[in-house]
């Protein structure tokens, strides 16, 4: 079987394409800058040529993206987008138009914009690229299984905070199972709520018959405890340092090897220095971490489920970090674990998903566990 993982970020969109004959260590890898970057870029040159523009397509993430629309508008162009597009700064539509400043228009209205107006088209996954990128080296795309990735913060009712909301959906998830991969959804089932990973999932539909998408911060988490030495922790703390944001899951490792959720917090990574991070995963070890402690300071919250103490600062820490800026935890007091399952750090979301698949589709299970788990194999190329 050949799965496609696509873990998709603020900066990077790290992609694996594994072959469950392989070795982990001998699939395909790629990272790419992430999509709103592209769209960044794409508006970023508009605005130098001094032309309107208009945004369809579906739902993505922001950040870049929305940066680069205020800032055309600012400029004296246009910036029109449909009510979809536009849901990707903000659900609430009316505020897409009087603070960001876009003219909303229906996709019936296209052809109506003025002749010079240029279409850029809104999405967080676009198989073609990755496709063309990798005929290049003679590699035929064709996954059985596609696997996507992306940070969600949940279509949040008029009034109700967009951090305070993704918490609230954490907590339920979390009560019902404490396992990873209750965030990992089959296409049809992503919960209604999940605006942005129901997009990436019909994004997908088009791609592969059997896809599957994930929230990217228990994907990350669940990657980095393949790591041989993370994985043999009975309660690692472990920590994604990303782009944007910042999180930390604590885990308890059950008999049959598996582990459970007792505790996270989320942060904006640029908020936050090593002193306060090593503040929360203090408290998030000693069970005092409240949601109010981050969430005030404006992160996402904290949830607590065990409240054992934890030993940090040892040879033996349990804290374990990966993500692109893991760096803000080097020479930290704590001695973190930089994990790097299958040796690369950058894959752990997209192993993740690897893993969490064999939850999600148990038909699958023996086999990406077993792709997962064998080293010994033997390597053979990839056809």
């Amino acid at each position: 079987m050949k799965v496609l993982a696509v873990d998709i970020g603020t900066g990077t969109q790290d992609i694996l394409y594994l072959d469950t004959r392989l070795s982990p260590e001998n699939a395909y890898k790629l990272v790419l800058p992430a999509p709103t970057l592209i769209i960044q870029r794409q508006i970023r040159d508009a605005t130098r040529r001094g032309v309107p523009i208009v945004l369809e397509g579906r739902v993505m993430g922001g950040g870049p993206n929305a940066w680069a629309a205020e800032a055309h508008v600012r400029s004296g162009q246009s910036v029109f987008a449909t009510p979809e597009a536009a849901r990707s700064f903000n659900d609430d539509l009316r505020l897409v138009e009087s603070q960001m400043g876009l003219r909303l228009v229906e996709q019936g209205e296209l052809r109506r914009l003025p002749p010079q107006t240029e279409h850029i088209r809104m999405g967080d996954f676009a198989i073609e690229p990755i496709r063309r990128a990798l005929e290049q080296f003679g590699v035929r795309l064709v996954p059985d299984l596609l696997a996507l990735a992306a940070f969600d913060h949940g279509n949040a009712p008029r009034g109700v905070s967009d951090r305070q909301f993704r918490f609230d959906y954490l907590d339920r998830q979390i009560r019902e199972s404490r396992q990873l991969a209750r965030f990992a959804f089959a296409a049809p089932a992503v919960p209604a709520a999940m605006t942005r990973l129901q997009a990436l999932a019909e994004s997908g539909r088009e791609t592969a018959e059997r896809v599957m998408t994930m929230d990217s911060a228990p994907a990350a988490v669940l990657g980095a405890l393949l790591d041989g030495r993370a994985a043999v922790l009975k309660a690692p703390l472990v920590m994604n340092i990303g782009n944007f944001h910042v999180l930390c899951f604590r885990m308890r490792r059950a008999a049959e090897g598996e582990h459970a959720i007792e505790g996270l917090f989320e942060h904006h990574t640029g908020l936050v220095t090593q002193k306060e991070l090593e503040r929360l995963v203090r408290a998030l070890a000693q069970g005092k971490l409240t949601h109010a402690d981050v969430f005030e300071a404006n992160g996402h919250g904290a949830l607590i489920y065990g409240r054992r103490k934890l030993a940090l600062g040892s040879p033996t820490s349990p804290l374990v970090v990966v993500g692109p800026r893991r760096g803000l935890m080097h020479g930290s007091v704590l001695k973190p674990y930089f994990a790097a399952p299958f040796g690369d750090m950058m894959l752990a979301g997209a192993f993740g998903l690897v893993r969490a698949a064999g939850d999600v589709f148990a038909e699958l299970r023996a086999e990406l566990l077993t792709a997962l788990c064998d080293r010994a194999r033997q390597h053979r190329g990839m056809s």
